[in-house]
């Protein structure tokens, strides 16, 4: 039986009609990702190139000649000042204070004797037994002992020293290195560094400053637009953020002809000496106090010829493309100073899929 082509056309529509209202083909709003303006504590920062340096660091050497008798000291441990690290045998240094002593007992003893004489010459010349050329050489003498003793006591003390230079002692709290002599070795002042020492706490961390960025900081805080001072944080070579803040102590009256920067110094705790000497690490320069502004996500951000924008999600889920200004941008987020007001929802993924005006299905940024 065939079918009439009116009949046929009818059923098409319909079928057609019928089509295109089921709900599987029925369009869908796409989906996207919204992140709401917030007002957050972003001061402005900087990001520069440091290197941590030890606030003291020494070569221990030998200050007098001899076999040593002992190494007293792990190599890697931590010090503190005047812990014992080397004995150098000390028995010829001994010998010498001893001499000297027995010495200075004779000199005393030639003194008294001349102070003797002396008295007993006075005394005579008053009956005019003998000459005053005999009390002047009596004077002469004590003189003359005098003189002896005291420079056998600086002989003494420069005994003294050469003895307690024997016992070779931490100058200060630190960390030792590796030793480069081991018992029985012959030291001296001509042999080098026995060990290293270095302080790890506090410690110096020193990067350049551009001459730029320091005159700019400066005028800014001149004329009020910031105020003075800066929080010193650390990242580490592996991307941890450093747990204590530093503080700048130090910055160069000179410039770096080749470089054009100015040297700063930062101080920091380090009581875990996480901070090693001669790390590099990333110094972010913060100014000290807070400052509230408007920001939203970087990646909410758009740009064209006519400059910034961000595509607005209102509480019907409606795009609407809104011009907005950004002053800066930190830490992930741009702080916007112009265009949006707190709690408006931004596109922050999927905004290649809307335009403005359509309905969106939007859910929240994870942590937003």
């Amino acid at each position: 039986m065939t079918v009439p082509k009116v009949a046929f056309s009818v059923f098409s529509f319909l079928l057609a009609i019928t089509f295109s209202l089921s709900p599987a083909h029925a369009q869908q709003a796409p989906a996207v990702v919204v992140a709401p303006a917030r007002i957050v504590d972003l001061r402005e920062s900087v990001d520069l190139t440091g290197r941590v340096v030890a606030t003291q660091k020494v070569d221990i050497r030998a200050r007098v000649a001899g076999f040593l008798e002992a190494v007293d000291f792990k190599e890697g441990q931590t010090v503190t000042a005047g812990t014992m690290l080397y004995q150098v045998e000390d028995g010829a240094y001994r010998a010498a204070v001893q001499e000297i002593e027995g010495s200075i007992q004779a000199a005393e003893a030639q003194r008294d004797l001349a102070v003797l004489e002396r008295d007993r010459a006075k005394q005579l010349i008053t009956s005019n037994t003998i000459s005053q050329a005999k009390v002047d050489t009596a004077n002469a003498e004590v003189k003359k002992a005098e003189a002896e003793l005291v420079r056998l006591k600086g002989s003494k003390q420069s005994a003294d020293l050469n003895l307690s230079y024997t016992r070779i002692t931490a100058p200060f709290d630190g960390v030792l290195g590796l030793t480069t002599a081991d018992v029985g070795a012959l030291v001296g002042p001509d042999t080098g560094p026995l060990v290293t020492l270095t302080r790890l706490d506090p410690i110096y961390v020193v990067f350049p400053v551009s001459t730029s960025l320091l005159l700019t900081y400066r005028e800014r805080v001149q004329k009020g637009e910031m105020p003075g001072g800066a929080n010193v944080a650390l990242t580490l070579p592996n991307g941890t953020e450093y747990p204590l803040k530093g503080t700048i102590d130090f910055i160069a009256s000179n410039v770096a002809q080749g470089t054009d920067t100015v040297t700063v110094r930062a101080q920091f705790d380090n009581p875990n000496s996480l901070l090693l000497d001669g790390t590099l690490v990333r110094v972010i320069l913060e100014q000290s106090d807070k400052q509230d502004v408007l920001a939203v996500p970087e990646q909410a951000v758009q740009r064209d010829q006519q400059g910034a924008f961000v595509m607005v999600v209102d509480a019907a889920s409606k795009v609407e493309l809104r011009r907005i200004d950004v002053s800066r941008s930190a830490r992930g987020l741009s702080v916007v100073s112009k265009g949006l007001k707190e709690g408006e929802n931004v596109i922050t993924e999927g905004v290649g899929k809307v335009r403005p005006g359509i309905v969106v299905d939007a859910a929240a940024a994870t942590g937003g």
